[in-house]
């Protein structure tokens, strides 16, 4: 296993150990999500939800997940669409 496939799995790694689900700006963005009348998650966090979102990334920076890498920015987004709009 080469360098590059160590620091993705390490980034997988990172991301697995944060739930984002019990973060408290999650919380407050899958509720508004919920009681607004939005039914795309997407458009939901580039309007209405943009100031959790935010909020939210900024939690997830403090856990540790490297937030200037696109491939992780990008699986968080999509775990939290996926999420919004599934539950």
């Amino acid at each position: 296993m080469g360098g590059e496939e160590v620091i993705i799995l390490i980034r997988f790694f990172s991301f697995m150990d944060w739930d984002f689900t019990e973060n408290v700006a999650f919380k407050a963005l899958f509720d508004a999500f919920k009681d607004s009348d939005e039914t795309s998650a997407l458009e939901f966090l580039s309007s209405d939800g943009a100031s959790y979102y935010l909020e939210l990334t900024q939690d997830a920076a403090g856990e540790g997940l490297d937030l200037d890498d696109n491939e992780t920015m990008n699986e968080l987004r999509e775990e939290i669409i996926e999420y919004l709009e599934n539950k």
